[in-house]
């Protein structure tokens, strides 16, 4: 395989470093396979073209627009995947660990690209939460909103998965409208360099979006301001000497950090060795020590076992790992490759010594391994380790030294309490698993252990086949955690996207906040034309048009009518004497659907039109009941509107139904999809 000089990407342009390059060797044969060095950047340049062309031409388009950069950044990779899953064999990683790394990563991207078009308006701000009313009259509300960060994202990423760890980050960076600074670990750099090649190739970027550092970070940290954001991944020893920059501190730079942690995975003390849950504990602890070789920030370093079982399940796990071939990841029939690098087998090596002081190994050698393949003896191959304490509590290092590799100790506990609290005294993880069939044992593992994991997955034999297993984070949760593990957040769906966001909260009159947010909020004018809303088309519709109906009677025989031909006879309805002594009603009343029907024949305009669907209602509430002989009327209000697609979007309206004595009786919003 040919050396090959992994280069930069800075103001728009392919850099090779000079000199000052350091070599990176293949994890599987020992062969200096790259370059990488970042000697000659100016970095203080690199940050100042983000912030001056990337980040106003990302904040200059809408989150659907964005969304669907996401989603042609991703069908770009996925594109050109083979390329990818060649690179990575001299990583180490076998084809399914590659698997989680390429088509992972590039699914976290079209999951960020689906959320933002349905979750996120067609906007260039967000609205937060519910409009708050500062004044008696109304005149005076507050809206909290979120704005774009104008500064850049600096990511610095682990070697583990260089393309996931990239592309994790980039979704909600990108779909907030910030442009990012990517720098990966060196030795797995030439993986993540070749991704971010395709994404440049694809030509759907805006110039400055992205930019990436191949090497050492020099004096970038010197130039960060208050408007930029450090996500950091990898060791505690490193996100400590980041956080106390001197930068950090002075200009409040926004940091947020995921660390390895001492993960745990709980056997229940229901899960015994003739139950599904057991088998799944064993193949879960497995499958954890040796994908990815155990390098993952998630991986389980700590099995719990009921003490009774401990012996079953020392058994049980040496014998599944006894199955697993190690060597070349080519080959087909090997499920765990190499570790990344000989200095990563160096240390795996010196902390498997410290934790074997306390905790035997009862399963493998970190010196002696059986590969499957040729020419490996340059390799950084190690098999599964697997270590024991009976005497967990006093054992400390287990609970606070991390072998960052395919190593897990295995220890009793006595009942569920002393499970949690072990789980506990890794003082913040990622992930904690519980394989249990009992709801009970997951509610006190909930209640108890909730505040130190920042994930937990209950594991049992209804949810096993569609389980994505304990070490999978996903775009939609957070991936995060307390203490140890760093106590910041990634992803988490839209929230994760607010991390590169500013919440603001706005003062001011609703008629002028409203035009300003495109939204009409409570209080603002609304308009009434000769045109029925509904004969608007998407553009003509503007936010505070809409219409006040005339009043129609409801009577019991509408009430009865309506309980027989839809089978609801509740008694609220039917039942006087019943009703009549309900303090809620004081008598029969009509239905709440009933009345959402009735509000639609007052204002629906029947004829076809640009209206071309009613798809749902948000936010109802009852507010007052409605008797028979009392009157409804109800104001429709367009509220706000987001293009879906270049032929039609969604109108959101406001919907107030009232009573003879202008009394609230209901209130909801109305979604139409309209014609453009």
């Amino acid at each position: 395989m040919a050396v090959r000089a992994v280069q930069s990407y800075t103001e728009g342009h392919w850099y090779t470093s000079s000199g000052g390059r350091e070599a990176v060797a293949s994890a599987v044969t020992g062969e200096i396979i790259a370059e990488i060095g970042s000697d000659g950047i100016d970095f203080g340049a690199m940050l100042r073209f983000a912030r001056a062309t990337g980040g106003p031409a990302l904040r200059a388009m809408t989150f659907h627009e964005r969304a669907l950069m996401l989603k042609a950044l991703a069908q770009a990779v996925m594109a050109r995947k083979e390329e990818l899953y060649e690179l990575s064999y001299p990583s180490g990683a076998t084809r399914s660990d590659s698997w989680i790394d390429i088509e992972g990563g590039a699914g976290t991207l079209f999951a960020y690209a689906s959320k933002g078009r349905r979750e996120l308006p067609n906007e260039r701000l967000l609205i937060d939460g519910d409009t708050e009313l500062l004044g008696r009259a109304g005149t005076f509300v507050g809206q909290h909103v979120y704005t774009s960060l104008q500064g850049v994202a600096v990511h610095i990423n682990a070697f583990n998965f260089p393309i996931w760890g990239m592309l994790e980050k980039l979704g909600p960076t990108l779909l907030a409208g910030v442009p990012a600074v990517v720098k990966p670990a060196q030795s797995t750099g030439y993986i993540a360099e070749a991704a971010f090649r395709i994404m440049i190739e694809s030509g759907v970027l805006p110039a400055g979006a992205l930019q990436l550092v191949s090497g050492k970070t020099g004096d970038l940290f010197d130039h960060l301001t208050a408007q930029d954001v450090v996500a950091f991944t990898g060791s505690a020893r490193t996100a400590m000497l980041l956080q106390n920059h001197p930068v950090i501190a002075r200009e409040s730079v926004r940091f947020t950090a995921e660390r390895d942690s001492l993960n745990a995975s709980i056997l229940g003390p229901d899960a015994t060795p003739d139950t599904p849950e057991f088998d799944l504990f064993v193949k879960e602890v497995a499958k954890e020590m040796t994908v990815k070789a155990g390098q993952k920030c998630t991986a389980i370093r700590r099995a719990l076992v009921p003490a009774n079982l401990i012996n079953a399940a020392q058994e049980a796990l040496s014998a599944r790992l006894a199955k697993i071939k190690v060597g070349d990841p080519r080959d087909e029939s090997v499920r765990m490759g190499a570790l990344a690098s000989r200095s990563q087998l160096l240390d795996v090596r010196s902390r498997i010594t410290e934790l074997a002081k306390v905790a035997p190994i009862v399963f493998g050698s970190p010196d002696d391994v059986p590969l499957t393949g040729e020419g490996l003896s340059g390799g950084a191959f190690m098999s599964p380790i697997l270590l024991r304490t009976d005497t967990p509590w006093k054992a400390t290092a287990i609970h606070e030294v991390e072998a960052f590799g395919p190593v897990s100790t295995l220890m009793p506990y006595d009942g569920i309490d002393d499970a949690i609290a072990l789980a506990n005294r890794g003082m913040g993880s990622l992930a904690l698993s519980v394989v249990t069939h009992d709801p009970d044992v997951a509610r006190d593992v909930i209640l108890t252990g909730g505040a130190w994991h920042g994930r937990i997955l209950f594991l049992d034999r209804d949810c096993a086949k569609e389980s994505t297993g304990h070490g999978s984070p996903l775009p939609v949760l957070i991936h995060g955690g307390p203490g140890r593990a760093g106590g910041g957040e990634e992803m988490g769906g839209i929230r994760g996207v607010k991390h590169y966001m500013q919440r603001t909260a706005l003062q001011g009159g609703p008629a002028l906040l409203s035009k300003a947010v495109h939204q009409q909020l409570p209080g603002a004018p609304t308009a009434e034309g000769d045109r029925h809303p509904f004969r608007l088309t998407f553009g003509e519709i503007e936010p505070g048009y809409g219409i006040r109906t005339a009043a129609r009677t409801v009577t019991l025989e509408d009430i009865e009518h309506f309980a027989h031909f839809t089978g609801d006879t509740f008694y609220a309805h039917m039942d006087e004497e019943a009703a009549s002594k309900s303090p809620i009603f004081g008598g029969r009343v009509a239905h709440g659907y009933l009345i959402l029907s009735f509000a639609a024949g007052l204002f629906v305009d029947p004829a076809p039109g640009p209206v071309l669907a009613n798809y749902g209602l948000e936010g109802l509430r009852f507010v007052k009941p409605l008797k028979p002989g009392d009157s409804m009327k109800a104001v429709l209000t367009a509220k706000s509107k987001s293009l879906k697609t270049p032929e039609m979007g969604e109108v959101r309206w406001h919907v107030d139904v009232s009573n003879q004595d202008d009394e609230l009786v209901a209130t909801y919003d109305l979604l139409t999809m309209n014609a453009v």
